[in-house]
């Protein structure tokens, strides 16, 4: 059995998309996923299952959601080892305990790839902003003081925004910690 983490993308912000995590969890419950936890209020799941096909999981976990919520809302699927296996390969720079640094890692859904996403939003700009990737993970760090002057900041109002779930450093770290 391996433990997995479905990201949700875009609940519970502004308002809009609104999923109660208790429910939440009971709905992966019910879908046959066990051992299963929600962490904070944006979508994150974390379960186990003898599924191993991530396209499997991610259709039964947008179902489910569209069934109990009336949400079309995008999930990625990453397993533990995964997830693991990319904060291993993480940039130096990027998940530091420097207060001023805004760390954030970038999940692409599938079907788009690293490749598109970076086309859409471009190039770090240089003194601004760090941007690397690992998998279908876009490391981003950006200084909180220049933040807005940053590309990757636009990536909310990008033709890539729905293609994306964004997760700060702490949140990545957590989520790994709890599928332990």
């Amino acid at each position: 059995m391996e433990k997995y983490i479905a990201l949700l993308r875009g609940i519970n912000v502004s308002g809009k998309n609104k999923i109660a995590m208790p429910e939440l969890k009971i709905a992966f419950e019910e879908i046959g996923f066990l051992n299963v936890s929600t962490y904070i209020n944006s979508g994150n799941v974390i379960f186990s299952s003898n599924i191993q096909d991530k396209d499997e999981l991610i259709k039964k976990s947008e179902a489910i959601i569209t069934e109990k919520f009336m949400l079309n809302i995008p999930v990625t699927i990453v397993s533990a080892k995964d997830l693991s296996n990319t904060l291993e390969h993480a940039p130096e720079w990027w998940g530091t305990d420097n207060k001023e640094i805004y760390d954030n890692a970038i999940f692409v859904i599938p079907p788009t790839s690293v490749e598109e996403v970076f086309a859409a939003v471009g190039e770090a700009k240089q003194g601004y902003e760090k941007i690397a990737h690992h998998g279908n993970v876009i490391f981003w760090s950006a200084t909180l003081k220049t933040f807005s002057k940053t590309r990757w900041s636009k990536i909310a109002s990008s033709s890539v925004n729905t293609s994306v779930t964004i997760r700060n450093a702490n949140t990545v770290n957590k989520l790994l910690l709890l599928t332990k």
